[in-house]
């Protein structure tokens, strides 16, 4: 059976509830269900945030994050996976986005969902700016991220079947 995905990225927010039990309704095939959603903090270092705004290139968003999660379902042997993210102005509290993958088992739905994540941490054509005290500034990439995502790069000559 192929796996059900779906990619959204969307200004409103959503029920991540919701959208777990869509991912698995009706489904007794599905083992584990493992699901991740980003939350905006209201503070960062100690210094209250007023709101983070995200921008994306439409279009193109859509498509680097389907290309992601076709490779995820080729990895692992997923039967759904849904990636949610938001764009637009996000105060703290609210979700900024989703990622839920579901297996059979769940080393599995563990592994796309953090490849998953770790790939919309540092390759999703997103930008994101953060209001504090008034002020706004871009957010950098960070190295942590980065050397998190370098461990799903397979060596070269290396097929997804490996």
């Amino acid at each position: 059976m192929t796996a059900a995905t779906t990619v959204r990225i969307q200004r409103e927010g959503f029920d991540a509830a919701a959208e777990a039990a869509r991912l698995t309704r009706g489904r007794t095939d599905i083992g584990a269900l493992v699901t991740f959603t980003g939350i905006c903090r209201g503070a960062e270092a100690g210094e209250p945030i007023e709101a983070l705004t995200l921008e994306h290139y439409p279009g193109m968003a859509e498509a680097e994050i389907e290309r992601h999660v076709a490779e995820a379902v080729a990895r692992w042997p997923l039967m759904g996976v849904t990636v949610i993210h938001r764009y637009g102005r996000i105060a703290p509290g609210e979700d900024i986005m989703m990622v839920a993958a579901a297996s059979s088992h769940r080393e599995a739905a563990f592994s796309a969902a953090e490849f998953l994540m770790d790939y919309l941490k540092t390759r999703a054509p997103f930008w994101k700016q953060v209001e504090k005290a008034g002020a706004t500034d871009w957010v950098e990439a960070k190295a942590a991220d980065d050397s998190a995502a370098e461990r799903w790069v397979r060596p070269a000559g290396r097929d997804a079947a490996e």
